[in-house]
């Protein structure tokens, strides 16, 4: 099946499958023809001596310089060798995989001038997994990602390095071996590539990818500490939530119906004394729903941004090239702080369930362990939960309302957008380690709930953990057991639905 670059909607699901091959871009004859007219009006440019920004002058603060026909070549090479000054470890090669796919279908919807042959280069790369390497820090989201972008494309020319498996090696040596020769960028093409938002954005589909699968397994792993508990299911009525009717709050509380479905264990315990349970049980709906709220808006935007065009100038037709400011990164970067603070509280509600199992009440023993005092039991896995949660609450400062002018103040504003979108994919990756420990913490309270059978979903789930992580029956090493469920919770193991 064949995607179509700069025709079709580009979305979350086709970014995925075409970076794991189940999808293939391609380009149409219609989509061609865009970019050589775009293509064309360059060289019109060039060869009539009129000065625009981006074809034929500096950059930045040097916009003023005009380059003659001759250093074209010299100043597209430059643009990258200089831009390039990202620091820090590399990014994951799949981010730089879907930095590319993004970035080809921008550069197809035919507004920024650049020559199909570099495009097919592009494509060449993706298709045959060539992953540039490219170092996470360095961004500050306007002038678009500029530093990972030139590394991103550094092998264009034959500079830069590749991934090989695990290993890093010379752009030039995998070129060698693919018999590719390095690309001489024309007027505008160094520009194009470097100036967008990809950065930005495949970090915001990355994490909006581990966000889908977090938001539903908070869900189940709410539902199995509240079997564990005891709770009730009462709080998860519809006709509660349809009078204060938050999309978020009404799916999780739908959802959260679903998972404890036909649970012997809450029915044995329908009329039992207790009032009402804590908020991190009674309130999961409004909590968790809203997260999910925040992860609909930037699931919003993402989608928009996946279809815009975000470099600079912009070449709309043979009389109108403009020099805008559709690169900078604040329409994804605002909503990326959104959406770190929306994942952060699934981990702060998550570990006051744990804190809640640990209590000693209604049942089940303190620390989870019937040989308390000899045996620590798991009092000290929350310890792990309470330093991610307050981890995750330093990150959740917004780089959004930062702003370092760069540039010589050309660049007087910026986004930070790259430090929002790289913030937003640790915080999800803590939130993975807290709800494995949930996890860990709700089988074991259901250990104490005697032969009352939970919900069938919940059973499923207490058995992929029972697989890797016996019961505890006296202290042993916790590491390797919580690690286990962590590569559960990574891979998508659980059963969410």
């Amino acid at each position: 099946m064949n995607f179509s670059y700069g025709k079709e909607k580009l979305t979350l699901k086709n970014v995925f499958e075409i970076a794991q091959g189940k999808r293939k871009g391609i380009l149409i004859p219609e989509v061609i023809e865009g970019i050589q007219k775009s293509n064309a009006i360059v060289q019109q440019v060039i060869r009539s001596g009129k000065t625009v920004y981006g074809i034929n002058t500096g950059f930045g603060p040097l916009c003023d310089t005009l380059i003659s026909e001759n250093e074209t070549q010299t100043l597209q090479k430059n643009l990258l060798l200089t831009h390039a000054v990202g620091v820090g470890k590399p990014i994951e090669p799949l981010l730089s995989k879907i930095m590319m796919i993004c970035k080809v279908h921008a550069l197809c919807q035919g507004y920024s001038g650049i020559r199909l042959a570099v495009i097919e280069r592009v494509l060449y790369c993706i298709e045959h997994e060539l992953l540039p390497v490219v170092p996470e820090q360095g961004s500050v989201g306007a002038s678009g990602d500029l530093a990972p972008l030139s590394h991103l494309f550094l092998p264009l020319i034959g500079e830069g390095e590749f991934w090989e498996d695990d290993r890093i090696v010379p752009a030039k040596k995998i070129l060698d071996q693919h018999q590719l020769h390095p690309l001489v960028l024309e007027a505008k093409e160094g520009l194009a590539l470097i100036n967008g938002t990809q950065f930005i954005l495949a970090h915001a589909v990355l994490g909006l990818q581990k966000m889908k699968y977090l938001l539903d397994l908070a869900d189940v792993s709410g539902a199995m500490s509240l079997e564990g508990f005891q709770g009730s299911a009462a709080p998860f009525k519809a006709g509660l939530h349809q009078i204060r009717p938050f999309k978020g709050s009404l799916k999780v509380a739908k959802r959260m119906r679903m998972l404890l479905e036909g649970s012997e264990n809450l029915d044995a315990h329908k009329d039992c004394d207790r009032v009402q349970d804590p908020y991190s049980i009674r309130c999961i709906p409004q909590v968790h729903g809203a997260s999910r709220n925040a992860y609909k808006h930037l699931k919003k935007l993402t989608t928009i941004e996946l279809n815009s065009v975000t470099d600079n100038p912009i070449i709309l037709s043979e009389t109108e090239i403009i020099s805008g400011g559709n690169f900078h990164g604040q329409p994804l970067a605002m909503a990326l702080d959104y959406a770190s603070i929306a994942a952060s509280e699934l981990g702060n509600i998550a570990d006051r369930r744990c804190y809640l199992l640990l209590e000693g009440k209604y049942g089940l023993p303190r620390l989870l362990t019937e040989k308390g005092g000899l045996n620590s039991g798991f009092m000290i896995p929350q310890y792990t939960t309470a330093a991610l949660v307050t981890e995750n609450k330093s990150l959740c400062f917004p780089p959004s309302a930062d702003s370092v002018p760069t540039s010589l103040g050309q660049e007087d504003h910026v986004s930070m957008g790259s430090i929002s979108g790289r913030k937003f994919n640790q915080i999800l990756g803590n939130i993975e380690k807290i709800l494995a420990i949930e996890l860990m913490y709700g089988a074991q309270a259901l250990e104490f709930r005697g032969s009352l059978q939970c919900s069938k979903l919940i059973q499923k789930n207490h058995q992929l953990i029972r697989a890797k992580v016996p019961k505890l029956e006296e202290d042993r090493l916790l590491k390797d057991d919580i690690q286990n469920l962590v590569d559960l919770v990574h891979n998508q193991t659980f059963i969410v639905n």
